[in-house]
């Protein structure tokens, strides 16, 4: 939204002057317009665009100061309470809740789209067994677009639907098949009649051998955890996404793009990096020692604090209180590495170290251990973070789409490299 303020910059030898609009959001610091900022002969420099805004968006808002955390408007501590997964999917795709009747048809969609290609299960046979469950799901993701034609054009509404149902759906069916080949396990294939967590956990887990029933408290903290991760406003893997699809790229495409980022340790792997510092202390008797060497900075504190919230992260007080639910439910309490990673939390919240530094158990911290308690490997944390955050990417992908101002991505640089030399002939080379 702009208004009549502006910035005026002056720059030259002669004093020149080049105004700059302000836009406001509807939260939010406002935004300085420099796209004329060309004008001057100069680029602005901005690595790692912590200070650009690149797009405008009306999906998600991040307060970082305070804490908080809105999906289309909405508090994320309310979705995590009174909300569902499949739910929060609509309002990120849709822009508002669903009615009863929205909502049913949605999830039969989902629910009954959740099938992969026969052929697509032969890919798989083409990594090898300790393949990373990450590495299958790129290629995956990706392949889905050599099987899915009817909906690849990108200027179409409906086939952008389509291709986002498509993705929400069958993404928990590829992650579970990744985990399931690693393992050297039988497929197994979705079932009616489950809601989306619990299908995952049932291809996840379930055996040929005997009916697999799903433990509710167990399926509802895992439904929270994907309503917690799926989206977190212009980080890195969204911001790939946006980038891959402002070429024209297909969905699928694009949406393996966002996979393949947030694979990063610095960003995907933040909860697994927990539960293998958890597994480098080994015990109780060993946490004072290790945070003497965190505030010596000997040792590295995984999982507290946030690059983005100065504060408390909204996510982490809900996952506190369901990593409390799941550890009861599974009598954990007294296991030795969640009495650790208790110990740890204690620390962090009574030592004045750490409060000053706002350095609080962030929703990594908790969801680690939430997923280790479930049963889950450590090698599957990213994949269900990237299953969470499908739904995220795909509503980015599509508001930029149906934006007839979107251009293609085209970041400049300072160079500093050599000026212009002329090649030499190897043999007069010194």
């Amino acid at each position: 939204m702009e208004n009549n303020r502006k910035v005026t910059l002056t720059y030259g030898e002669e004093n020149k002057t080049i105004d700059f609009p302000v836009m406001e959001g509807t939260l939010g610091p406002d935004v300085v317009d420099i796209r004329s900022f060309a004008k001057t002969g100069m680029f602005t420099f901005d690595p790692g665009f912590l200070a650009t805004s690149a797009c405008e968006s009306k999906i998600t808002f991040i307060d970082g100061d305070v804490g908080e955390l809105y999906y289309r408007g909405y508090p994320i501590e309310q979705l995590a309470e009174h909300s569902d997964f499949l739910e929060t999917c609509y309002l990120l795709l849709n822009g508002e809740l669903p009615t009863a009747e929205q909502k049913e048809t949605f999830e039969s969609t989902i629910l009954h789209h959740n099938m992969l290609n026969d052929q697509i299960t032969s890919f798989f046979k083409g990594f090898r067994r300790d393949a990373h469950p990450m590495a299958v799901m790129v290629a995956v993701v990706g392949a889905l677009s050599a099987f899915y034609h009817d909906s690849l054009d990108i200027n179409d509404a409906h086939h952008r639907e389509v291709s986002a149902h498509r993705l929400i759906a069958k993404i928990p069916n590829i992650a579970a098949q990744a985990y399931r080949y690693n393992r050297g396990l039988p497929f197994s294939y979705p079932k009616n009649g489950l809601s989306y967590a619990e299908n995952f956990m049932h291809m996840m887990f379930s055996t040929p051998c005997e009916e697999y029933k799903v433990n509710p408290v167990l399926a509802r903290a895992l439904d929270r955890i994907f309503v917690l991760h799926a989206d977190h406003e212009q980080n890195a893997s969204t911001s790939t996404v946006r980038l891959a699809g402002s070429s024209g790229a297909n969905p699928f495409a694009c949406i393996a793009a966002g996979v393949a980022c947030l694979w990063g340790p610095s960003h995907g792997g933040a909860n697994e990096a927990v539960l293998k510092m958890l597994d480098e202390i080994g015990s109780v008797d060993n946490v004072p020692a290790f945070m003497q060497g965190v505030k010596d900075k000997t040792h590295k504190l995984m999982g507290f604090g946030h690059r983005v919230y100065k504060n408390m992260d909204p996510r982490a007080a809900i996952m506190k209180q369901t990593c409390d639910e799941v550890l009861a439910e599974l009598n954990l309490h007294n296991d030795p590495k969640f009495k650790l990673a208790m110990a740890l939390e204690k620390i962090a919240l009574e030592d004045p170290y750490f409060i000053e530094r706002k350095l609080y158990p962030n929703v990594d911290f908790y969801s680690g251990i939430v997923l280790s308690a479930i049963g889950i490997p450590v090698s599957m944390f990213t994949p269900i973070f990237a299953l969470a955050r499908t739904v995220g990417w795909i509503s980015h992908w599509t508001e930029m789409i149906a934006d007839p101002g979107m251009k293609i991505g085209r970041p400049r640089q300072l160079y500093t490299g050599s000026v212009r030399r002329d090649y030499v002939q190897v043999g007069s080379r010194k």
